[in-house]
């Protein structure tokens, strides 16, 4: 039961407020920051000034994201070889029940939609996070932005252009999935090319993020023989003391690869029409270390 308390209030909406940072910035360290600078914010605020707790706490973190995007953007960051976002391990579990909102959610923070976003301006990206993810009306959003309605429209309707102009297609179910990378993984852990082959789509792509701190592509690997070799080569070579387990991460079953007891890779895949349209691994040690006790 919720009490009026200050840290029961921030407690129960944090993972909504995680969830808005998370989208908007494609890193849980980051994301984590914010929410703690939002708890600060929250713990010296006006109690007479917040007539809702809920409303307040996301237009405190989406701004404090905004501006941790624009400090970014503004230093120019260079990034070594393709970038991914930061593996961030969802359960909706029976927070959320119905099947369509969680197919919204899994989707808004799948790694395929936030590479997408990564191309966003802070305001778009904003936007599109509060309404698509959310599902917040664009009054409450322009309330929270400091914007006209017609404006936050304008932003999102951009937005969502951009998004679905750019987006790769693929299938959410689960169920596929889980059982393509099943026989991925088997395929892949054999050198059994002919049989990863057979699951690739001819226009598969493979991403890779090292960032330039351990081995993998430093550009994006296209057609099933080039992803079937490389996969065949990176098995053959292998990794000292490997284990495998089966994770969900961003809204979707993913493996996290172990080298003895340290993370050493995260690899999931995107599906459509049964075969693999895309294959992202991630190996950068940095966006690995929320995974070490996973």
């Amino acid at each position: 039961m919720t009490t009026d308390t200050e840290p029961d209030v921030f407690e129960e909406h944090r993972p909504v407020l995680l969830g808005v940072a998370y989208r908007m910035l494609g890193r849980v360290a980051d994301a984590e920051d914010v929410v703690q600078e939002a708890w600060l914010r929250w713990s010296g605020a006006e109690r007479s000034e917040v007539r809702e707790p809920r409303a307040y706490l996301v237009r405190i973190t989406t701004r404090l994201a905004i501006d941790r995007l624009r400090q970014v953007k503004s230093r120019g960051e260079t990034y070594v070889g393709p970038w991914l976002p930061e593996p961030y391990v969802t359960d909706f579990g029976d927070a959320v029940p119905d099947t369509a909102e969680r197919a919204v959610l899994a989707d808004s923070v799948s790694l395929a939609v936030l590479v997408v976003l990564e191309s966003l301006s802070p305001l778009e990206r904003a936007v599109f996070v509060l309404r698509e993810a959310f599902g917040y009306p664009y009054a409450e959003i322009a309330t929270m932005l400091d914007r006209g309605e017609a404006a936050v429209r304008q932003l999102a309707g951009r937005a969502r252009k951009h998004v679905d102009e750019r987006r790769p297609r693929y299938e959410v179910d689960p169920a596929q999935r889980r059982d393509l990378t099943e026989r991925f993984l088997a395929a892949a852990a054999e050198g059994d090319l002919e049989g990863l082959m057979s699951l690739l789509a001819p226009d598969v792509r493979l991403v890779g993020d090292s960032g330039g701190k351990a081995k993998a592509p430093v550009r994006v690997l296209e057609t099933a023989d080039k992803v079937g070799r490389f996969l065949v080569g990176v098995t053959r070579n292998g990794v000292p003391d490997v284990s495998f387990r089966f994770l969900e991460i961003n809204g979707g079953p993913a493996v996290l690869v172990r080298s003895g007891d340290k993370p050493d890779s995260v690899f999931q895949l995107d599906v459509l029409d049964g075969q693999i349209q895309s294959v992202y691994i991630i190996r950068n040690p940095d966006k690995l270390t929320s995974l070490a006790t996973a």
